[in-house]
């Protein structure tokens, strides 16, 4: 055969299993009409690979079954100028059945599941995600947290990142050189429905690439060392009513919590050492989820206050109308997350507590830490789980948050996560830290 060969354009086809890894498979760009209505093969066992690879047994699929990836074609991520390598073009599915109908374990429709819920109730979530993570190029020296030379030194690195998520549609930011040494934190714009979560994969990927392309090692990992400073996923959301009206803040209530949004707090609140199974679900979460560290160790509610597991934020004065910006953040979470099953499950316990009309919590305006334990028992302040084991023995034991999910979806999340507790279970701290911060 003569001629010269050229690189093919091609697309990858992509989901984001209960390990939050994105896989898929790759398709020629220009065969769009193929793969936008056919969609690509993919296997139900794939749903139950840990972060090393390997496939969790007992698992409810085995060798058999046929799906399809389905892309949406309003997730789709096209970035062209990435130093020395072919543009960057992948499209964000769905797993359905090969006749085109939801998959039930399907992170994704999880999601969707749940915001219609939501709506249902009369009720829109708005939200985002907020990473952090580490950036090294081999160099040992860190520059000073929060300083212009730590933000300076990983240009255009940051610069081009900003950009491309522009391009991406994820709406950045603030873009910062944050408190651990080489980290880095980006954040972006409230978003409406999957969007929200799309945003955050897309975030993870585009970060992961460029990094990759301008010869740095990132990784998301909620901790690189036992000492080390964390990594963490912080989720900010807000709710509006059918119309769009801001309907999280009352100023005649305290912390500004609006009746609805109170038993909305209330139902994360009390669901909260379950919740941190999907949330936070690696045993190397809990090395971060400690008191002192900023982290959120204790289940409660507080103002402004970075050691409370879920956090009243507010804007100043001059940013304008108050219940527009007015919002709660979820602390306890990280990139090793699925984040379509994270947003869905903080939807489904806030649901809950509307209701059951919960009352809001009390709030916690110090470290719960530096309370005595009758005055943390008062409050309500009860520490999350030490484990990533002791929270899934709490998920288990949540008949409530356990019936959210299709019982396939999670057996097979029980299947993976204590697979990868008895993995943990022969190693040291370093070298869980070693082991996860080089797969996320």
């Amino acid at each position: 055969m003569n001629g010269t060969a050229t690189a093919a354009s091609l697309v990858q086809i992509v989901t984001t299993d209960l390990v939050a890894i994105t896989r898929g498979r790759s398709m020629a760009a220009d065969d769009s009409s193929v793969w936008q209505t056919q969609g690509v093969g993919w296997v139900p066992a794939n749903l139950a690979l840990d972060p090393f690879d390997a496939i969790a047994t007992p698992n409810p699929w085995g060798s058999t079954g046929d799906l399809r990836l389905k892309p949406d074609v309003a997730a789709a991520v096209m970035i062209e100028e990435i130093p020395g390598r072919p543009p960057l073009q992948f499209n964000i599915a769905d797993i359905v059945e090969l006749d085109g109908t939801p998959w039930p374990c399907c992170p994704r429709d999880f999601l969707r599941r749940a915001l219609a819920a939501l709506s249902e109730a009369g009720l829109r979530l708005i939200a985002t995600f907020e990473h952090e993570f580490t950036l090294t190029d081999g160099t040992v020296r860190a520059a000073p947290a929060f300083s212009m030379l730590a933000h300076r030194r990983r240009e255009p690195f940051l610069s081009t990142l900003y950009s491309a998520l522009r391009v991406a549609h994820v709406e950045p930011e603030t873009m910062l050189a944050e408190y651990g040494a080489h980290q880095y934190e980006v954040s972006a714009a409230p978003a409406r429905g999957l969007a929200v979560a799309d945003r955050a994969v897309i975030t993870r990927e585009l970060t992961r690439e460029l990094a990759d392309a301008f010869g740095y090692a990132v990784s998301f990992c909620p901790k690189l060392s036992p000492e080390g400073v964390g990594n963490g996923v912080h989720i900010h959301f807000s709710l509006r009513d059918a119309a769009g009206n801001a309907v999280s803040y009352d100023p005649l209530r305290p912390g500004g919590l609006s009746e609805t949004m109170g038993a909305f707090a209330a139902g994360i609140v009390r669901h909260l050492s379950a919740l941190c199974a999907i949330t936070a679900p690696s045993p190397v979460s809990y090395l971060r989820l400690v008191p002192g560290h900023w982290s959120a160790a204790y289940a409660c509610l507080g103002d402004r206050n970075r050691e409370a597991a879920l956090r009243i934020c507010a804007l100043p004065a001059a940013a304008g109308d108050p219940a527009r910006g007015y919002n709660l953040e979820y602390r306890p979470a990280d990139a090793t997350a699925n984040p379509y099953l994270v947003l869905g499950a903080l939807i489904r316990a806030g649901l809950a507590g509307l209701r059951d009309h919960v009352p809001p919590p009390p709030l916690v305006n110090t470290d719960p830490a530096a309370l005595t334990e009758d005055e943390r028992a008062q409050l309500g302040a009860t520490r999350l789980p030490k484990t990533l084991a002791a929270a899934l023995a709490a998920l288990e034991a949540d008949d409530e948050v356990c019936g959210w999910f299709p019982p396939k979806l999670l057996e097979t999340f029980f299947a993976v996560k204590r697979q990868e507790v008895a993995l943990a279970a022969g190693m040291s701290a370093e070298e869980l830290c070693r082991r996860y911060a080089a797969v996320y």
